[in-house]
Protein backbone atom coordinates (compact mmCIF):
# COMPACT_ATOMS: atom_id res chain seq x y z
CA UNK A 1 0.00 0.00 0.00
CA UNK A 2 1.11 3.64 -0.97
CA UNK A 3 2.82 5.60 1.71
CA UNK A 4 -0.03 8.11 0.94
CA UNK A 5 -1.99 6.46 2.71
CA UNK A 6 -2.28 8.34 5.98
CA UNK A 7 -1.38 11.59 4.24
CA UNK A 8 -3.89 13.04 1.42
CA UNK A 9 -1.99 12.51 -2.07
CA UNK A 10 0.95 13.97 -2.95
CA UNK A 11 3.99 13.20 -5.35
CA UNK A 12 6.30 16.12 -3.55
CA UNK A 13 5.06 14.66 0.35
CA UNK A 14 5.98 11.13 -0.19
CA UNK A 15 9.23 12.05 -2.01
CA UNK A 16 10.61 14.38 0.60
CA UNK A 17 9.11 11.09 3.44
CA UNK A 18 11.12 8.49 1.36
CA UNK A 19 13.93 10.77 1.53
CA UNK A 20 13.85 11.26 5.41
CA UNK A 21 13.50 7.38 5.50
CA UNK A 22 16.36 6.97 3.00
CA UNK A 23 18.75 9.23 5.39
CA UNK A 24 17.78 7.30 8.53
CA UNK A 25 18.43 4.15 6.74
CA UNK A 26 21.82 5.29 5.65
CA UNK A 27 22.48 6.14 10.07
CA UNK A 28 21.72 2.36 10.52
CA UNK A 29 24.07 0.76 7.63
CA UNK A 30 25.51 -1.13 11.17
CA UNK A 31 22.13 -1.87 12.25
CA UNK A 32 22.14 0.43 15.49
CA UNK A 33 19.23 2.42 14.67
CA UNK A 34 16.17 0.73 14.86
CA UNK A 35 13.98 2.72 17.37
CA UNK A 36 13.40 6.41 15.94
CA UNK A 37 11.93 9.13 18.51
CA UNK A 38 10.04 11.63 16.38
CA UNK A 39 9.42 15.34 18.39
CA UNK A 40 9.06 18.70 17.59
CA UNK A 41 9.48 22.04 20.25
CA UNK A 42 5.94 22.59 20.16
CA UNK A 43 2.30 21.49 19.23
CA UNK A 44 0.76 21.75 15.24
CA UNK A 45 3.93 21.39 13.94
CA UNK A 46 3.25 18.12 12.45
CA UNK A 47 5.23 15.36 14.29
CA UNK A 48 2.54 13.29 14.68
CA UNK A 49 2.06 13.08 10.60
CA UNK A 50 5.65 13.08 10.04
CA UNK A 51 5.60 9.97 12.42
CA UNK A 52 2.86 8.24 10.60
CA UNK A 53 3.91 8.63 7.00
CA UNK A 54 7.37 7.51 8.31
CA UNK A 55 6.38 4.46 10.04
CA UNK A 56 4.43 3.66 6.59
CA UNK A 57 7.26 3.91 4.72
CA UNK A 58 9.30 2.14 5.98
CA UNK A 59 6.61 -1.00 6.52
CA UNK A 60 6.15 -0.24 2.26
CA UNK A 61 9.85 -1.85 2.38
CA UNK A 62 9.16 -4.91 4.05
CA UNK A 63 9.87 -3.85 7.79
CA UNK A 64 8.48 -5.02 10.43
CA UNK A 65 7.44 -1.53 12.11
CA UNK A 66 5.41 -0.76 15.19
CA UNK A 67 4.30 2.89 15.57
CA UNK A 68 3.88 3.78 19.45
CA UNK A 69 2.30 7.13 20.20
CA UNK A 70 3.72 8.39 23.06
CA UNK A 71 1.54 11.53 23.33
CA UNK A 72 -0.39 10.82 26.82
CA UNK A 73 -1.41 14.17 26.68
CA UNK A 74 -2.56 14.71 22.93
CA UNK A 75 -2.07 11.69 21.26
CA UNK A 76 -3.35 11.09 17.14
CA UNK A 77 -2.18 8.03 15.90
CA UNK A 78 -5.61 6.25 16.40
CA UNK A 79 -8.02 8.80 14.88
CA UNK A 80 -5.08 8.98 11.60
CA UNK A 81 -5.55 5.34 11.82
CA UNK A 82 -9.15 5.06 12.14
CA UNK A 83 -8.22 2.36 15.28
CA UNK A 84 -11.80 2.00 17.34
CA UNK A 85 -12.26 3.97 20.49
CA UNK A 86 -11.00 1.36 23.28
CA UNK A 87 -9.06 3.35 26.13
CA UNK A 88 -8.53 0.09 27.61
CA UNK A 89 -5.82 -0.70 25.35
CA UNK A 90 -3.56 1.51 24.75
CA UNK A 91 0.28 2.41 26.08
CA UNK A 92 -1.20 4.42 28.95
CA UNK A 93 -3.14 0.79 30.46
CA UNK A 94 0.13 -1.04 29.57
CA UNK A 95 2.06 0.87 31.56
CA UNK A 96 0.69 -0.14 34.58
CA UNK A 97 -0.48 -3.57 33.38
CA UNK A 98 1.64 -5.41 36.08
CA UNK A 99 1.13 -8.58 33.45
CA UNK A 100 1.88 -6.37 30.51
CA UNK A 101 5.18 -8.99 29.49
CA UNK A 102 2.21 -12.13 28.73
CA UNK A 103 -0.05 -9.86 27.62
CA UNK A 104 1.66 -6.43 25.48
CA UNK A 105 0.67 -7.95 22.19
CA UNK A 106 -2.86 -7.75 23.19
CA UNK A 107 -2.35 -3.96 23.13
CA UNK A 108 -0.57 -4.46 19.67
CA UNK A 109 -3.12 -3.02 16.76
CA UNK A 110 -2.65 -3.91 13.15
CA UNK A 111 -3.34 -1.47 10.56
CA UNK A 112 -4.81 -1.41 7.06
CA UNK A 113 -1.05 -0.46 5.98
CA UNK A 114 1.04 -4.28 5.85
CA UNK A 115 3.97 -4.42 8.07
CA UNK A 116 2.45 -1.70 10.11
CA UNK A 117 1.29 -2.01 13.98
CA UNK A 118 0.05 0.97 16.03
CA UNK A 119 -0.40 0.85 20.07
CA UNK A 120 -2.57 3.84 20.32
CA UNK A 121 -2.27 6.04 23.77
CA UNK A 122 -5.57 5.13 25.16
CA UNK A 123 -6.83 6.78 27.90
CA UNK A 124 -4.93 9.96 29.12
CA UNK A 125 -3.77 9.52 32.25
CA UNK A 126 -2.71 12.54 35.52
CA UNK A 127 0.85 11.49 35.18
CA UNK A 128 1.83 10.65 31.43
CA UNK A 129 5.67 11.26 32.44
CA UNK A 130 5.98 9.43 35.48
CA UNK A 131 4.54 6.47 32.97
CA UNK A 132 6.92 6.96 30.83
CA UNK A 133 10.19 7.52 33.21
CA UNK A 134 8.68 4.17 34.62
CA UNK A 135 11.59 1.03 33.97
CA UNK A 136 8.51 -0.83 32.26
CA UNK A 137 8.80 1.34 29.66
CA UNK A 138 12.34 0.72 29.46
CA UNK A 139 11.60 -2.90 29.61
CA UNK A 140 8.40 -2.83 27.46
CA UNK A 141 11.21 -1.17 24.51
CA UNK A 142 13.96 -3.85 24.66
CA UNK A 143 11.01 -6.52 24.06
CA UNK A 144 9.89 -4.91 20.94
CA UNK A 145 12.86 -4.61 19.99
CA UNK A 146 13.04 -8.31 19.60
CA UNK A 147 9.83 -8.18 17.72
CA UNK A 148 10.31 -5.32 15.22
CA UNK A 149 12.57 -4.17 12.95
CA UNK A 150 11.83 -0.67 12.84
CA UNK A 151 9.83 1.17 16.03
CA UNK A 152 9.03 4.58 15.55
CA UNK A 153 8.09 6.27 18.42
CA UNK A 154 5.54 9.27 18.62
CA UNK A 155 6.43 11.85 21.20
CA UNK A 156 5.26 15.15 22.55
CA UNK A 157 6.35 18.62 22.06
CA UNK A 158 9.39 19.24 24.05
CA UNK A 159 8.67 23.16 24.90
CA UNK A 160 7.47 22.89 29.07
CA UNK A 161 7.47 18.94 29.12
CA UNK A 162 9.96 16.19 29.68
CA UNK A 163 7.90 13.48 28.17
CA UNK A 164 9.92 13.64 25.12
CA UNK A 165 13.31 14.46 26.39
CA UNK A 166 12.69 11.03 28.63
CA UNK A 167 11.71 9.30 25.41
CA UNK A 168 14.48 10.34 23.13
CA UNK A 169 17.34 9.09 25.86
CA UNK A 170 15.60 6.16 25.17
CA UNK A 171 15.88 5.79 21.32
CA UNK A 172 18.61 5.39 18.72
CA UNK A 173 18.03 8.51 17.35
CA UNK A 174 15.88 11.13 17.20
CA UNK A 175 13.83 13.52 14.12
CA UNK A 176 12.82 17.17 15.32
CA UNK A 177 9.92 18.98 12.89
CA UNK A 178 9.55 22.47 12.61
CA UNK A 179 7.23 23.73 10.94
CA UNK A 180 8.44 26.79 8.36
CA UNK A 181 8.25 30.06 8.82
CA UNK A 182 6.44 29.38 12.53
CA UNK A 183 9.01 27.91 14.61
CA UNK A 184 11.39 30.65 16.07
CA UNK A 185 14.77 29.67 15.34
CA UNK A 186 15.49 30.15 19.42
CA UNK A 187 13.25 28.02 20.18
CA UNK A 188 14.60 25.27 17.89
CA UNK A 189 18.46 25.61 19.30
CA UNK A 190 16.78 25.52 22.89
CA UNK A 191 15.37 21.76 21.72
CA UNK A 192 18.32 20.64 20.00
CA UNK A 193 20.00 21.97 23.62
CA UNK A 194 17.55 19.70 25.53
CA UNK A 195 18.23 17.06 23.47
CA UNK A 196 22.06 17.34 23.97
CA UNK A 197 21.76 17.41 27.34
CA UNK A 198 19.39 13.87 27.65
CA UNK A 199 22.13 12.04 25.51
CA UNK A 200 19.80 11.88 22.60
CA UNK A 201 21.21 11.73 19.31
CA UNK A 202 19.57 13.73 17.10
CA UNK A 203 19.54 12.68 13.41
CA UNK A 204 18.45 15.92 11.56
CA UNK A 205 15.78 18.26 11.32
CA UNK A 206 12.58 17.86 9.31
CA UNK A 207 11.38 21.46 8.21
CA UNK A 208 7.54 20.96 6.95
CA UNK A 209 5.80 23.18 5.07
CA UNK A 210 8.25 24.87 3.03
CA UNK A 211 6.84 26.80 0.41
CA UNK A 212 8.00 25.40 -2.89
CA UNK A 213 5.53 26.43 -6.44
CA UNK A 214 2.48 28.31 -5.39
CA UNK A 215 0.11 26.26 -3.35
CA UNK A 216 2.36 23.17 -2.83
CA UNK A 217 4.37 22.56 0.22
CA UNK A 218 7.03 19.62 0.93
CA UNK A 219 8.95 18.56 3.98
CA UNK A 220 12.52 18.83 3.84
CA UNK A 221 15.31 16.97 5.77
CA UNK A 222 17.93 18.87 7.19
CA UNK A 223 21.10 16.01 8.56
CA UNK A 224 22.56 17.10 12.02
CA UNK A 225 26.32 17.61 11.03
Amino acid sequence: MAINAIEKDSTSFNEEIKKIRTNLKFSSINGDVKVICVTSSLPGEGKSLISANLAASFAQYDEKVLLIDCDLRKGRQKQLFNIPNNNEQGLSKLLINKRWENEYKNYIKQTKIDNLSVIPTGIYPPNPSELLTNERFVKLIEKLREDYSIIVLDCPPIEGLSDALVVSSMADTTVLVAKHKSTPLKLLEKSKKALDKVGAKLAGVVLNHVEKEPNTYYYGYYKES
